[in-house]
């Protein structure tokens, strides 16, 4: 080595010792065997650096109050350069997050890596699950759509089953006497004031008992001398580390994950869906309904935590080879089977939704005119004395004859009243939901999907067609969600020249809202 850069390092290794530091990070000998399985622990270390870092990038533009916080989601998904990535990384980072630390867990388990003197560093580790678990539940509040207001109602309900405490944790999380500004805040400062510290203090612990303890190794002892980690076992951990983050550039690249329309804490016939990794819990809930639902909600998920984390006193076995550890294997095996099984039953039963009830865009566009307009409530009605309510089913008059009514009601009943204030795109939309309405009554729609279908029939199918409604100057947009999803097609009815610059399409930007955009948006990218 060059005398004056030795000379260098010599004096940063007095002043900061970081000989002493390097050594310890890349010198840790290992068992002879220690392999890939090994590589969970890094790889969850990876990922939860990434949720640090994209974290922090969003929260330079995210502004947690109820008249910005969903503005501000949909102002980073469309209009910050690489935003939409950027939040398709944090949300797939969460994923990443959520599957290494099952595997790690599972592969600790399997090794019988929790068994003495490791006891104190399994049960930090199930305290992490959970702290990993607290971020996904504070996060999934923080765009403040549909789905995250409805599903946080949902969660603050459930703390409600807390047995003594349970009004207070559901006061505490909520803030006030219902969902809103002070909710909200209160979500936030979890998820990145209190989290981020306990998440770091329980990592460093973690690693320091792991360092301590040593790695545990292969279930069965190898001869050989210990190996370093580095260069072998640093090389393994980098080669993970690189494949997990491209997959998760790669889902990332696909774009953020769906903005739904602003929460509406009106449309309580909204029916919430939680992330995947508590679609289980979800789906036990719906075993034990009424005053039954504190099982599912709290005892069966707490029995199953406790029983983990005593595994530790549960495993007898003599050694930690697999024939001798049959019954805490067999138990944890039964207990990962079941929150399988739980989960994709919960991801199989999916509401039914406007966009798979048969009824177009137009139909429900003219539905939803019929019912709220009050042009057609004034006449019929049970009491006005001169037309009974429009009940489906029970429509007989032609189509000519209901053509000339709604066109001018006049015609029909001269003197009632005036013409409707509708226009020629609103009387084909009423016209034609009447006539579906002669087989059938229109679907539950909440108050999100009525402005949809409004903004659809109004804006869209003008060009485009969708399930056979519409015109053929555009695309057909049927099944547009099967190739973009909801931000980019926000991009695409924004300012179409920003994605295709010769596009024919008037942009839209400047004639609708940006809520009204990502309605439009949300609904279309549903199409399947």
């Amino acid at each position: 080595m060059n005398p004056r850069a030795a000379a260098l390092l010599n004096w940063l290794d007095d002043r900061t010792g970081f000989r002493v530091i390097r050594h310890h990070l890349l010198d840790e000998p290992l068992p002879p065997g220690t392999g890939w399985f090994f590589t969970l622990g890094s790889i969850l270390l990876f990922g939860l650096g990434i949720q640090v870092v994209t974290g922090t990038a969003l929260a330079l533009y995210y502004a947690p109050t109820p008249d910005h916080a969903w503005d501000s989601v949909r102002f980073i998904t469309s209009e910050v350069r690489l935003g939409s990535f950027l939040r398709g990384l944090h949300h797939w980072g969460a994923t990443v997050v959520v599957v290494a630390a099952a595997l790690h867990m599972a592969r600790v388990v399997f090794f019988g890596s929790y068994r003495k003197p490791r006891e104190l560093n399994w049960i930090v580790g199930v305290v992490l699950l959970q702290v990993i678990l607290a971020f996904g539940l504070t996060g999934y509040l923080l765009p403040w759509d549909q789905r995250a207001y409805w599903a946080t109602v949902v969660a603050i309900n459930i703390s409600k089953l807390t047995p003594v405490v349970g009004e207070w944790a559901a006061g505490f999380l909520r803030g006030g006497p219902e969902v809103g500004a002070l909710t909200l805040t209160r979500w936030y400062a979890l998820h990145v004031l209190v989290l981020p510290p306990l998440l770091a203090v329980l990592v460093v612990v973690h690693l320091y008992l792991m360092r301590r303890q040593g790695i545990s190794g292969p279930v069965r002892e190898r001869r050989g001398t210990p190996a370093a980690f580095f260069p072998s076992q640093a090389a393994r951990d980098l080669v993970m580390a690189f494949v997990v983050g491209i997959l998760l550039a790669a889902l990332a690249w696909k774009g953020a994950p769906a903005l739904e329309p602003p929460a509406d804490p009106a449309a309580s016939g909204y029916i919430p869906r939680p992330e995947w990794y508590f679609l289980g819990l979800f789906q036990l809930l719906k075993y034990f309904p009424g005053k039954l639902e504190v099982i599912g909600a709290l005892v069966v998920p707490g029995i199953a935590m406790t029983l983990l984390a005593l595994l530790p006193w549960i495993d007898r076995g003599k050694s930690r080879a697999w024939h001798d550890r049959r019954f805490a294997l067999g138990g944890f095996v039964l207990g990962a089977a079941a929150v399988a099984t739980l989960t994709s039953l919960g991801a199989m039963d999916r509401p039914s939704t406007a966009a798979t009830s048969g009824w177009n865009p137009q139909e429900l566009a003219g539905a939803t005119l019929i019912e709220t307009s009050g042009q057609c409530a004034k006449c019929h009605n049970a009491t006005s004395g001169i037309a009974g309510p429009i009940e489906a089913g029970h429509i007989g008059r032609p189509a000519d004859w209901l053509a000339s009514h709604v066109v001018d009601p006049e015609v029909i009943a001269p003197g009632v009243r005036q013409p409707p204030a509708t226009n020629p795109r609103e009387t084909a939309a009423i016209l034609a939901a009447l006539a579906r309405m002669r087989s059938g009554p229109a679907p539950e729609q909440d108050p999100a999907a009525r402005e949809a279908a409004l903004l659809i029939d109004r804006n869209c199918l003008t060009c485009h067609r969708v399930d056979g409604a519409g015109g053929d100057e555009g695309p057909e947009l049927s099944h547009v969600g099967r190739k973009y999803d909801a931000a980019s097609i926000a991009k695409r009815v924004n300012n179409p020249v920003d994605v295709k610059p010769d596009a024919e399409m008037p942009p839209f930007g400047g004639k609708l809202t940006p809520a009204q955009i990502q309605t439009i948006a949300t609904w279309l990218a549903a199409r399947k």
